[in-house]
């Protein structure tokens, strides 16, 4: 009797919980155009009305879509009865608690706070004719790369697909006051680890590319990932139409694991499977990130090593020199040794690139921001 009281006590206590996330409200950003369809058609409105109110969100990029004077008063009512405190729906943009421009003028970052408080960053960096927004998916991260200031700081919580959502609206609105280029490209190369949030943010990246509003092509969107090996077999699976970059950083298992401890859940030769596996699935080119730490990764002997880790593999390689950290001791390769890691790629008929380091002046590396408000408050 006991043992059958505990298990319809928890089964209550699963339902109420279920309940209670389905009463919860949700931002309007989080929905994708089918759902907010389904959403208007279920209390009445004709589909056709949709159109009106995602315009307003995720092309004229409205903050209070009540106020939109083309809306026809079956949609006004809609959102009045529907949107606000204590209603089912909400919308509410970050707030912006820095916003910090590179001394060359090509970078600018973003601290954005949230509902709750959580802060996370999002950068914007412009080259000739176009910028790329590098977005954040998580508060914080559970891999732990020991170079990097949001592995440092460890997992806080993931991000809703509205916040994901909410940084490409912070990003173009800021073009578009500063009369700039406009956003062409996006890298989810921010704060967290894309694929440990991959549903909310593959229901982000539905609703940033549906042409109906932000309208950005999912060729020009690239996910980084640690190396979750689950994800990428599933990004594989389902076919998903964006560009995935691994970051490696060292190309046998014991160097791999002394900067990336999550090579110790899904090893180096797991994770390399797993990437056959797409390119074969896919027929797509995988873009390898690949960290430049003087000392620990950049010799030729690890160079040649990579070669024949890519082996079979339509690759692409960015080096990128180490954007130095608080909590890591290592420094930066130097660009002879960079070039030199370089040419051993070319001459195996690898393409590679050594990235610009970008917004050193502000923190522009992935968490450094955050890391260093969170320090100066603590003083």
């Amino acid at each position: 009797m006991s043992r059958m009281v505990v298990k319809n006590s928890t089964l209550l206590g699963d339902m109420m919980t279920a309940i209670a996330i389905s009463a919860a409200p949700r931002s309007l950003l989080d929905l994708t155009f089918a759902e907010l369809e389904r959403e208007l058609v279920a209390s009445g409105l004709p589909p056709v009305h949709t159109r009106a109110l995602w315009r307003a969100l995720h092309q004229d990029l409205k903050l209070d879509p009540a106020e939109e004077p083309d809306f026809v008063p079956p949609l006004r009512r809609w959102l009045a009865e529907n949107l606000g405190a204590g209603r089912r729906f909400f919308l509410g943009a970050p707030t912006a608690t820095a916003d910090i421009a590179s001394s060359d003028g090509l970078t600018r970052k973003f601290l954005l706070r949230l509902a709750d408080g959580q802060t996370i960053e999002t950068v914007l960096m412009g080259y000739e004719g176009r910028h790329t927004a590098c977005l954040s998916t998580q508060a914080g991260c559970a891999m732990g790369c020991v170079f990097c200031a949001t592995g440092q700081m460890g997992f806080v919580r993931h991000l809703r697909p509205g916040e994901i959502v909410a940084q490409v609206r912070h990003a173009r609105l800021a073009l578009r006051a500063a009369v700039r280029d406009g956003l062409r490209n996006l890298v989810l190369m921010g704060m967290g680890e894309p694929l440990h949030n991959y549903d909310a943010v593959m229901t982000a990246l539905e609703i940033i590319t549906d042409r109906r509003g932000l309208n950005l092509g999912p060729g020009r969107i690239t996910i980084s990932t640690v190396g979750v090996v689950p994800g990428i077999l599933r990004l594989a699976t389902e076919q998903r139409p964006y560009n995935l970059a691994v970051s490696l950083h060292g190309a046998t298992e014991t160097e791999r694991s002394a900067l990336v401890p999550v090579s110790q859940r899904w090893p180096l030769a797991e994770l390399m499977d797993a990437c056959h596996t797409y390119f074969a699935q896919t027929g797509r080119r995988i873009f390898f990130e690949w960290t430049l730490i003087a000392g620990a990764n950049d010799s030729p002997a690890q160079a040649e090593r990579l070669v024949a880790l890519l082996k079979g593999l339509d690759a692409h390689v960015n080096l990128i020199p180490l954007n130095p950290t608080g909590g890591f001791a290592g420094t930066a390769t130097q660009s002879t040794a960079a070039k030199a890691f370089k040419q051993v790629l070319q001459a195996a008929g690898i393409p590679s690139t050594i990235r610009q380091r970008r917004g050193i002046d502000v923190a522009a590396g992935c968490g450094q921001l955050r890391a260093e408000k969170q320090l100066a408050k603590a003083k």
